[in-house]
């Protein structure tokens, strides 16, 4: 019997059906949870956890999947959105950015919610699970991050502001 897939509604990705919501505020599918938890499992287990690279994963997930408005999920899109910039665009590095970060979480009535768009990236959890090796996963969580990170290009200007105001 041919398993049935579905688009998963953050990422789009063609995933299997799976029942259930994996979590109370990322927005993914089940079958695209599962998924993600393949790529954790290769970061924390065969590749001896990669930094940056693992911190650009779950930052990139997390965006990739917003979810519904609501507190949670509008301070997980705020936060790993500036940490994105602080990494891709900023150089810092990632205990730098989520020292930073951590500092933001104080300032709940600083967060907005930022309608994601349609598609949100056109690179997925998808590609990052098929890479062959390290070398190969790190380039793709790579172009993955920077890839969702130009889908939001039209908030960057809010994120450099949030960053300006609140972390640096």
């Amino acid at each position: 019997m041919e398993e049935k897939l579905i688009a998963c509604p953050g990422c789009g990705a063609q995933v299997k059906d799976l029942p259930g919501q994996p979590h109370p505020y990322i927005g993914a599918a089940a079958g695209c949870w599962e998924i993600y938890g393949q790529v954790l499992a290769k970061e924390y287990g065969e590749y001896g956890y990669p930094e940056p690279t693992h911190h650009l994963t779950v930052d990139t997930y997390a965006i990739q999947h917003p979810g519904q408005p609501g507190r949670k999920s509008i301070q997980s899109v705020n936060l790993h959105l500036a940490s994105l910039c602080l990494i891709l665009e900023m150089g810092w590095s990632s205990p730098a950015a989520s020292a930073a970060l951590r500092k933001s979480l104080k300032q709940d009535d600083r967060f907005t919610w930022l309608e994601p768009f349609v598609p949100n990236g056109c690179v997925t959890v998808l590609d990052v699970v098929r890479a062959p090796d390290l070398a190969a996963h790190n380039g793709m969580v790579d172009a993955w991050a920077r890839n969702v990170w130009a889908a939001w290009s039209p908030y960057h200007g809010f994120i450099r502001e949030f960053i300006n105001k609140f972390l640096a």
